[in-house]
């Protein structure tokens, strides 16, 4: 009957002789892993991706807390606590994190990753107390380091955990990135631009209220992360197998979650019910999902800036991103949107990642979700690589944006969608007829008003100022909006150059102000109330030149 003790390697050897219930197997002779782990190793060689360093972080927490809960209440003694506790904190601040080498796509539930963080423990902690590597009479991995716990609660505790102490850099990545959004929105409120819809020519729009579309959309979004992180809170550790709590206990319980509080300073609390903490995966689903759009909504960023910095001569062009790279390496001089770029395949990933976690959260069955591991990879991933986008994102393009004012206006110029303006006063069917006769003839639609006499010229500047029709109400009519105006909205015949901070060579140009004729829209043509984010929509307020009505 052969000795369930492990055999010492021998002098010189490259391995030691460990013992499971399965057998034999050899484990590197300085290893602080052991035998099972050796066994994910040989089992599980799929892809060379190992456990992301916020779940070791938080496995180890949890077996730290246990380890305290366990010996408060006299089931564990005191040195062998205090020797788990030490090994614990020696992982906590980096070592031995080589020894965590179970790959992600491992066994069902992670418990491949639960035993490796038990045996490192166990060996480290038997070191500590003057044993030996593989001898685990001192401080065994199931006995002493797991006791109190199953492989289906630490599991999806460390997940929970893992994932809420990645949140607070999440939302600061998420929310420096709208912050520097809004700044460039008030930095260029006054820049006139064409709006788009369908791609096509739409009705005016300032740079400002744009960008700060943008950024609000991208704080709405990380308003939802933060709620849907809300339900990681709730952990299961003490359900142990299937929930029931079998060999944990709730005074075990609730001093464990405690202590993980105290240590991550985060307010946790045990699951309200045990069994359906352990048996669904849906928060992390949850979670992914509103990591999802927040990626939707970085990616729409991406790639409308893409869009709009396209060119410098054949393109829109009317925004100028920062250069970060060369561009081409047959092209001389070509720079592309390249920070963007990786944008958009970062959140095409955490997209990926996203359809994965979904699909894994339905396979749950019964007590238990076994595709646990899977889904803290991607979860885990999707956040990290989402967050650095983010940081980039911001640090290495929109701090550094650039809107080229000169190639907005005479985009505006040349634009047909001014007519709108004119639908209250003659009517929508014969601004389409002036619309399409500007396009077929390229005449401006001021010549064509004219020329047709349908209204005074001097209600119709008001009334085709691109100025006004960035504010609620309906341009010339005594009850539009007004809005506050500055030098860069103002226009000239002369040259217009790029508006940006000062100190980058940028300079604004004078312009002649379009006043209101202060008529009123025939047939009582009063205000529209158009809802927006701010009483001066998007404009940067300057009393000294608001506008006469």
């Amino acid at each position: 009957m052969p000795s369930g003790k492990p055999k010492p390697a021998r002098a010189g050897s490259a391995f030691r002789i460990e013992r499971d219930p399965l057998g034999e197997l050899q484990v590197p002779a300085g290893a602080y892993y052991g035998v099972q782990t050796r066994r994910a190793i040989e089992n599980f060689a799929i892809s060379g991706l190992t456990a992301p360093p916020e779940l070791v972080v938080a496995t180890i927490l949890v077996k730290k807390a246990a380890a305290r809960a366990n010996a408060a209440l006299g089931r564990l003694p005191a040195d062998i606590a205090d020797a788990i506790v030490a090994a614990a904190d020696e992982v906590l601040t980096g070592s031995f994190r080589d020894q965590f080498v179970v790959d992600v796509y491992q066994a069902g539930a992670g418990t491949s990753h639960n035993m490796n963080a038990n045996e490192v423990l166990a060996n480290r902690a038997s070191e500590i107390l003057g044993g030996r590597l593989g001898e685990y009479t001192l401080v065994h991995p199931n006995d002493h380091v797991n006791m109190g716990q199953s492989t289906n609660d630490v599991y999806p505790t460390a997940t929970r955990l893992a994932l809420l102490l990645m949140l607070p850099d999440l939302l600061q990545r998420a929310r420096a990135l709208a912050d520097g959004l809004r700044e460039k929105s008030a930095e260029f409120a006054n820049v006139l631009k064409t709006g788009r819809t369908h791609l096509q020519d739409a009705v005016p729009i300032t740079a400002g209220q744009e960008l700060g579309g943008f950024a609000a959309n991208i704080a709405h979004a990380a308003t939802d992360v933060e709620r849907a992180w809300e339900g990681l809170r709730e952990l299961n550790l003490g359900a142990t197998a299937v929930g029931t709590g079998l060999n944990a206990g709730t005074d075990y319980t609730i001093m464990a979650i405690q202590d993980l509080a105290a240590l991550t300073a985060l307010p946790l609390r045990p699951a309200a019910d045990r069994f359906r903490v352990t048996q669904s995966m849906g928060d992390v689903l949850a979670c992914s999902g509103a990591l999802r759009r927040l990626a939707v909504e970085v990616g729409r960023v991406a790639s409308d800036l893409r869009l709009l910095s396209m060119g410098p001569r054949a393109g829109i062009a009317e925004l100028q991103l920062p250069a970060v790279q060369p561009g081409s390496s047959i092209m001389p001089g070509k720079v592309n949107p390249s920070v963007p770029e990786m944008v958009n395949q970062v959140c095409f990933q955490v997209f990926g990642c996203d359809a994965t976690i979904l699909a894994a959260a339905d396979a749950g069955q019964l007590e238990l979700n076994v595709m646990m591991p899977v889904i803290a990879w991607n979860a885990l991933h999707a956040t990290r690589i989402l967050r650095e986008a983010m940081r980039v994102l911001q640090q290495r393009c929109v701090a550094d944006l650039l809107v080229d004012a000169a190639r907005c206006q005479e985009l505006l110029d040349r634009s047909t969608a001014l007519a709108t303006a004119l639908s209250p006063y003659i009517g929508y069917a014969a601004t389409a007829e002036i619309a399409k006769e500007s396009v077929r003839t390229g005449r401006s639609i001021r010549d064509l008003v004219r020329e047709r006499r349908l209204l005074p010229d001097d209600q119709l500047d008001a009334v085709l100022s691109a100025e006004a029709m960035t504010s609620p109400g309906v341009p010339g009519s005594r009850t539009q909006t007004p809005t506050a105006r500055t030098d860069a909205q103002t226009r000239t015949g002369g040259a217009r150059t790029r508006i940006g901070k000062p100190g980058r060579g940028a300079a604004t140009t004078a312009r002649t102000t379009v006043r209101s004729a202060g008529s009123r829209a025939p047939g009582g043509a009063g205000s529209r109330r158009v809802a927006a984010p701010r009483s001066d929509h998007g404009r940067a307020p300057d009393l000294r030149r608001q506008r006469r009505r």
